[in-house]
């Protein structure tokens, strides 16, 4: 399971990675300004956070399976289409709307769900970091496989080979088929499920950090392979640039669910968007080289996507593993809208200002907000919380 897992994040989350390498060869040869592109990518973004929840509820009430091959075949025919697009309305439909639609189905909501629904509690957090480093492995991988079917073949066969690939995910899905597992313990009905997440402040802080990983990780994605060639380096730096952050954060994401299993994830989760804004502001305020471009990549590597399983597993330690899926879906819903407004954010500010500079500086600012929105988050069982309450 956990194999099957891992693949189906390397492939969905994997290949959107990659999306930043298209950004100038297809605005360049189709006359696109950058906030077309990154427009349809802030698109993609906030379908699969709208559509995250529902996804989310089908698969705890009626099992993973139908959600990963439905979500699998919406990739491949977004991505067939994205190479077809000649307009930006196009584009806004196949890279924004069915891209959106298939991540929303066959990425972290669905799959983690599954895996943390299977743990055991007592390694939940190292079954979710090994899951989603797969997502991490994928970004390392796919990232120099893009980029040289971009380079022998071009962007438009490109995009055909990446939705040929997509198609995999729904034989993959197969392993994480069937019902949900039965929870020990209190049984809810979702509405119940909703109503107490919603009456926690904890869950709000985790969807607002959540914001921030999203703005933050989505811009550099699709901006940063741009941005350093705009600063001189050759174009191979961006794409080697997103390979060593997957590297690293194949690393990041295992340790990020082992050291949740010992540790505090609140404070983890601190500590992560504690060393996003150092590496940040050093990156943007040193001169740029080879070795700049690596350490920078190194260090935001290990945090990549670590508040991902970090934020399910606290999830399931508050809420309980039943709706899962569901509550999680709900919060990573705050990761999209972030993801929404950094990548458009950067192709809008670029376009009116020449420079990304206002963005950075932002990235900066949020992942301070961030790190300090997580302490006083309540880990206790919400359950032994409203007990509490109630002896007081």
């Amino acid at each position: 399971m956990l194999a099957c897992a891992g693949a189906i994040l390397m492939l969905s989350v994997g290949m959107r990675q990659g999306f930043g390498l298209f950004l100038r060869p297809m605005s360049m040869d189709l006359g696109w300004g950058r906030e077309t592109f990154a427009f349809a990518i802030a698109l993609q973004n906030l379908v699969w956070g709208l559509a995250q929840p529902f996804t989310g509820i089908v698969a705890d009430r009626f099992g993973a399976g139908r959600v990963l091959a439905a979500g699998g075949a919406c990739y491949a025919a977004g991505l067939a289409l994205m190479a077809l697009s000649t307009t930006g309305l196009a584009f806004d439909a196949s890279a924004g709307l069915l891209v959106g639609l298939g991540l929303s189905g066959a990425s972290y909501g669905v799959v983690l769900g599954v895996v943390g629904r299977r743990a055991p509690p007592e390694r939940r957090g190292a079954a979710l970091g090994i899951a989603g480093a797969g997502g991490s492995l994928g970004q390392f991988a796919m990232l120099p496989w893009s980029h040289a079917l971009i380079a022998q073949f071009g962007w438009f066969n490109a995009l055909l080979v990446l939705a040929a690939c997509a198609v995999l995910i729904v034989p993959l899905g197969a392993a994480l088929a069937g019902q949900p597992t039965r929870t020990q313990g209190r049984e809810q009905s979702v509405g119940a499920a909703l109503r107490e997440a919603a009456a926690h402040p904890g869950f709000w802080l985790l969807t607002a950090s959540l914001f921030v990983c999203g703005f933050q990780t989505t811009f550099m994605m699709v901006h940063l392979p741009a941005y350093l060639v705009d600063r001189g380096a050759p174009a191979i730096s961006g794409m080697t640039a997103l390979a060593v952050i997957g590297f690293f954060n194949i690393v990041g994401s295992f340790l990020a669910g082992y050291l949740g299993d010992v540790w505090s994830k609140k404070y983890l989760l601190t500590g992560i968007y504690a060393v996003r804004a150092v590496a940040i502001t050093a990156f943007v305020l040193l001169p740029l080289s080879d070795a700049s471009i690596w350490a920078f990549a190194a260090a935001v590597g290990l945090t990549w996507l670590s508040p991902i399983p970090l934020t399910n597993a606290l999830v399931a330690q508050i809420f309980g593993v039943q709706y899962l899926s569901t509550l999680f879906s709900i919060s990573f819903l705050g990761h999209q809208v972030g993801a929404f407004v950094g990548v458009w954010l950067g192709g809008s500010v670029f376009d009116a200002t020449g420079s990304y500079a206002v963005v950075w500086a932002s990235a900066v600012a949020l992942s301070v907000v961030a790190g300090f929105a997580c302490l006083p988050i309540d880990e206790r069982a919400a359950s032994v919380r409203a007990a509490a309450r109630r002896t007081t």
